[in-house]
């Protein structure tokens, strides 16, 4: 026995389908319900679930720089390696967080660190410092 889709199902999603004439159905008004086109009636649920779509201020910087981040406890497993009695590592494009802590003392060269991070390494006798 032969499969045989049967046309309407066959045109669904084709630009021909349930519009008439092609230039009928151009604009997102047409789609209301799906995605985000033709929203009017959907306004209620935005406002309530999705205030922060609706505005967009300023712009976006197209070079932002993002950092990356890295802890304590992850730094002190390098440290912790190496056979100098204070080691220095260089973190660039790298901000250190305060999870953790340092288990012995290093010079830490990062591009940023949070407040917690660089106490908890002078308290282990190390020294942060930003590049």
């Amino acid at each position: 026995m032969v499969l045989r889709i049967k046309k309407r199902r066959k045109y669904f999603g084709g630009r021909r389908w349930g519009a008439g004439n092609i230039k009928n159905a151009r604009g997102a008004g047409d789609r209301g319900g799906v995605g985000r086109g033709g929203r009017k009636h959907k306004m209620t649920y935005l406002l309530v679930y999705e205030r922060e779509s609706l505005v967009h201020k300023g712009f976006a910087p197209w070079k932002r720089k993002s950092l990356n981040t890295i802890d304590l406890s992850a730094i002190s497993k390098r440290v912790s390696g190496m056979q100098d009695s204070k080691p220095t590592i260089e973190l660039k494009g790298f901000k250190v967080l305060g999870d953790g802590r340092l288990a012995k003392p290093a010079v830490v060269k990062a591009s940023g660190f949070s407040k917690s991070a660089e106490e908890k390494i002078k308290q282990a006798g190390g020294e942060a410092v930003r590049l």
